[in-house]
């Protein structure tokens, strides 16, 4: 990396006059920007740390800040914010909770704790439905609509039932003394706008604003950002039109547009120096992305050099296309003497990985699977740490919901409500609202009896917990709420089984790690914690090992050699993104793939893609045209299969030859 800022990076971290907008394309040194201009207001112009928030949207982007600003400043800088967005949406919850009306240690749903209550409202035990309903919620919630707004504008029966169940969904959470992820940012947008006094105060403590990545704000950030800026407008907003590729969850790449409008006298500092890929790569990438309508107009150079030409690879199917690359990357790797991390395989969806993934394993060659899930993010593996939880902490209502209602324990919905609700006038947890008299006259008998016994076992088996072995309490745990059978009445056979061995895992893991560590199960639920917490943050250290991963998921990371894959029609642009504005999202989300390689970049698509047991014509990707043909390099199909064949027994021999003279030495 460059080792002093250039003028137009000096010129985005001094400029103070007013709301500052730094279009920095990919791999001109955003980070370095942000982090920089963090010291500068710090060191030379005297503002106090807790007066600055810097604002991204990955708990990595946030740690790597972090990691850099710390190198940056001699004193630590104690009150300074970094945050993703929905991090600072709990720190002003935490601080404004009763405003609302909830206390202040409210719960957080995910999305599984969600999907348990959507299911319930909407009577469906369809999860492709239930996640349908979600995800237009989710969608009603980053818009500000609110359900009597969604009601009114319904179009369709999808719509009309999750309309229906939102109005039910925000009610019952509120009941609960609950939030879900969208409500972080959407609550705080409701506080400012209601509680001016509220919204003062937090303007003055945060007196400058940092943001990351906003191309990817949707309309709920847009306007909590706004908020907090408030008319000083002192802010410095950093961002990418060509790398708008979040549509889908609801980002909005009008909010770029939209900042000129907003403030009239917002600065404009381009970074186009790309300190990442060679000059090839980004002429393609250029070549690309000029084919959409552009924001602001920006073209990205290197003094990186020339580089190697693009190579396009066309296969006869995707079981030959997963078979080319993995060959190609063995041979490129041993060419070059380079390690398996300095490769990444990437594509438009996860059932490209397949085929691939069987390849690498029959070379046995090491890869990493991007954006895999953890063993402790797994449905019945939170399932029983919830139970793990409670017994460690009754206040956690997330925990008591998750543990009451999986298995079902005869207390229902109407039940959990009620508790909800006096929990809430109450400012108590649900497990310690349940033994109060005053809940006691809210319900009948026979509504009440199930929930005692819950209580009462719970506080058996914490009773069990802190003093006796791990396991036979585990076990006791299982049989009790007859978790197996639940799984088996739940699932088909063959995946109750995989979900109940995951179950068996956990508890040989936790009865190891508690005699190694002389741990009570209690104690060990704090150990659970901290490692799936661990697991969530990534750390910088890439393993020796191929990254496969969607172009989604790759933003924001860089690799030395990087395989894209299926650039086909109906794969990349996707099939149902043929309308203009999704075609220039699924142009940029190319334009992302290509801006990832350092020094080599190699496309492939398929002459015929299997689906099911058929054999699909395809099609190659109008993307390969528009990167322009002057550097790209083809080889494969029925045009020229003879030089390539040529071509590929040539660097066969050269790869024996080379192999004998290493064993030879």
């Amino acid at each position: 990396m460059h080792l002093l800022p250039n003028p137009p990076q000096r010129e985005a971290i001094r400029y103070l006059d007013g709301p500052l907008l730094v279009l920095a394309g990919a791999g001109s040194g955003k980070t370095r920007v942000i982090t920089q201009k963090i010291a500068y207001l710090i060191e030379e112009c005297g503002f106090s740390p807790s007066n600055i928030a810097a604002i991204t949207f990955t708990n990595k982007a946030a740690k790597e800040m972090q990691e850099r600003v710390g190198k940056l400043l001699r004193d630590k800088p104690s009150g300074l914010t970094i945050s993703t967005f929905h991090a600072l949406g709990v720190r002003i919850l935490r601080e404004e909770a009763r405003a609302l009306g909830y206390k202040p240690r409210f719960s957080i749903f995910d999305a599984n704790d969600s999907f348990a209550i959507v299911s319930d409202l909407a009577g469906s035990v369809d999860k492709a439905t239930i996640r349908r309903l979600q995800s237009v919620i989710s969608g009603w919630k980053n818009a500000l609509v609110t359900p009597a707004q969604a009601l009114k504008g319904v179009s369709n029966e999808t719509e009309k039932l999750a309309a229906q169940a939102y109005a039910s969904y925000s009610a019952t959470l509120k009941a609960y003394q609950a939030v879900d992820f969208d409500d972080l940012i959407a609550l705080p947008v409701e506080l400012f706008e209601n509680h001016p006094e509220i919204l003062g105060k937090w303007q003055n403590r945060l007196r400058y604003l940092l943001v990351d990545e906003y191309q990817d704000t949707n309309a709920c950030q847009y306007k909590l950002l706004r908020l907090l800026a408030g008319p000083r407008a002192a802010f410095t907003a950093v961002g990418d039109d060509d790398q708008a590729i979040y549509g889908w969850r609801g980002a909005d790449v009008e909010n770029l547009r939209g900042l000129p409008r907003d403030y009239p006298n917002l600065k404009l500092i381009k970074l186009e120096q790309n300190y990442r890929s060679t000059v090839r790569i980004l002429k393609a990438a250029n070549a690309l992305i000029a084919h959409n309508e552009k924001l602001f107009d920006k073209k990205l150079w290197s003094e990186l050099g020339h580089g190697d030409p693009i190579s396009v690879t066309v296969c006869k199917d995707n079981e030959k296309e997963a078979e080319s690359v993995v060959m190609k990357l063995q041979a490129h790797r041993f060419e070059h003497r380079g390690e398996y991390r300095d490769y990444a395989v990437l594509y438009r969806g996860n059932f490209q990985a397949r085929a691939l993934e069987q390849f690498l394993r029959d070379q046995r060659i090491p890869y990493a699977l991007s954006g895999g899930q953890s063993f402790f993010d797994k449905a019945e593996i939170k399932d029983i740490t919830a139970y793990l939880r409670l017994l460690a902490n009754s206040d956690d209502d997330p925990a008591f919901i998750r543990a009451v209602t999986t298995p079902r324990r005869g207390v229902g919905g109407t039940t959990l409500e009620a508790l909800g609700s006096y929990a809430g006038e109450r400012h108590l947890s649900l497990f310690a609202a349940a033994f109060e008299e005053g809940f006691a006259h809210r319900v009948q008998a026979r509504q009440l009896a199930p929930l005692l016994e819950f209580c009462e076992f719970i506080n058996r088996l914490e009773y069990r917990a802190a003093r006796e072995a791990v396991e036979p309490v585990m076990n006791d745990l299982l049989a009790a709420i007859g978790y197996e059978v639940w799984l088996n009445d739940e699932d088909d056979k063959r995946i109750a089984l995989a979900r109940w061995d995951n179950v068996q895992e956990l508890i040989k893991w936790l009865a190891r790690k508690g005699e190694e560590d002389g741990k009570s199960l209690i104690e060990l639920t704090q150990t659970i914690a901290l490692i799936n917490l661990l697991d969530k943050q990534e750390d910088g250290s890439r393993p020796d090992a191929v990254q496969l991963s969607t172009l989604h998921a790759a933003k924001g990371l860089e690799f030395r050699h990087v395989f894209l894959i299926g650039v086909e029609e109906g794969v990349l642009p996707h099939r149902e993104s043929q309308a203009p504005d999704k075609i220039e999202e699924e142009r940029r989300l190319m334009y992302v793939g290509i801006t990832r390689a350092q020094r080599s970049l190699h496309l492939s698509y398929c002459e015929r893609r299997k689906q099911g047991r058929e054999l699909i014509p395809c099609e190659p990707s109008r993307f390969i045209a528009e990167m322009g043909k002057e550097d790209l390099r083809f080889s494969g199909g029925k045009a020229d299969s003879t030089p390539d064949k040529a071509g590929g027994a040539a660097r066969l021999s050269a790869m024996k030859a080379m192999l004998a003279a290493n064993k030879v030495g």
